[in-house]
């Protein structure tokens, strides 16, 4: 067999493709661009970008085909794919920049220091420069927890309405979705399942964007804010207790006790879901979750991905009686515990 380092550069080089791509979000360029097209000249003068930039810039992206060019040269004209104008510019409602603009924002710069967490275990966020853990800092900052919250919301969204359709609601009258950001999990459900009783659980420096998501979404009747510390005090008991991207951030210790909070919170019968990038038992397939794993030593030092296994043996430690996984979209899965 002959060997080919094609792959190994590719990977390599991988930063010049992302940042493109992360710059290109920054920018604002496929909401520029909407539904319409453009040359060069055009979004150059739109975007501020030097004579020399733009059309390196904007083939690059042809290239990595996040955008469409009609003809050659400088008259061609740029456009958006499908995919990116779905879900990439800002006036559609499948928006998930959000989640690139923190990539950009954040874990960009800090991913350069991947070398020293491996070698020390400490995690290189804002911890390094303020003192203060990065959740600390993006918390102390509304416009940046805001900022948080709306990437969380894009990375979710596909996982959200898949375990809105797939989950077997029919038992269930309540939930309650602990660590609930914007509301957005349980704006879903409740769209899915009309009788569904929900609650967002959160500290409560996150109360006044879940509200104003669940009052745009005109579900205030459908859906409390409660505010919290799930650390420090009992969850709100419900049918169903989700924890959306949770536990990972967390270390063992951590992570059982929200797993047993959870379990006191829950009626006999109910249902402790976890939505996770669970990773698969031979650790070989499940890319993102290995390296959201590695994210995690990043962001937090001791927080950590898992396997199926990992989580049925956890939550049988709690004290419930059976446990599922149940896929959702991309690498996302719900870890599912009944009691």
């Amino acid at each position: 067999m002959e060997l080919n380092p094609s792959h190994i550069m590719q990977v390599g080089s991988g930063f010049w493709s992302s940042k493109t791509l992360l710059s290109a979000v920054e920018l604002g360029l496929f909401t520029q661009l909407g539904d319409g097209s453009a040359t060069g000249e055009e979004i150059g003068a739109a975007l501020g970008l030097h004579p020399r930039a733009i059309w390196d810039f904007l083939d690059g992206l042809v290239a990595l085909r996040f955008l469409d060019r009609e003809g050659d040269g400088t008259d061609a004209r740029y456009r958006n794919t499908p995919e990116t104008a779905a879900f990439l510019d800002k006036n559609s409602p499948h928006y998930i920049g959000g989640i690139l603009e923190m990539l950009n924002a954040r874990l960009f710069r800090f991913w350069a220091d991947l070398t020293e967490a491996l070698r020390t275990g400490q995690p290189q966020n804002e911890i390094k420069y303020t003192g203060k853990p990065g959740i600390e800092a993006i918390y102390a900052d509304p416009d940046r927890l805001e900022q948080f919250m709306q990437a969380m919301v894009g990375l979710s969204l596909p996982s959200f309405e898949a375990f809105a359709r797939t989950f077997d609601f029919s038992p269930y009258q309540s939930l309650c979705d602990a660590g609930g950001a914007t509301g957005q999990l349980c704006i879903i459900a409740a769209r899915h399942h009309p009788d569904l009783r929900c609650a967002s659980f959160d500290l409560p420096v996150v109360a006044p964007i879940a509200r104003k998501t669940v009052d745009g979404a005109g579900l205030a009747d459908r859906i409390k804010v409660v505010s919290g510390d799930f650390f420090a005090e009992p969850l709100p008991e419900a049918d169903v207790i989700t924890m959306a991207h949770v536990l990972h951030g967390c270390d063992l210790g951590k992570k059982m006790h929200l797993i047993r909070s959870a379990y006191q919170a829950l009626p006999p019968g109910g249902a402790f879901v976890a939505l996770e990038n669970i990773i698969d038992g031979a650790r070989r397939e499940n890319v993102s979750g290995l390296m959201s794993s590695l994210n995690m030593l990043i962001e937090t030092g001791d927080g950590f991905e898992f396997a199926a296994a990992d989580f049925a043996r956890w939550c049988g430690e709690a004290g419930f009686t059976k446990t599922e996984i149940l896929p959702l979209a991309g690498p996302v899965s719900a870890g599912v515990a009944f009691k």
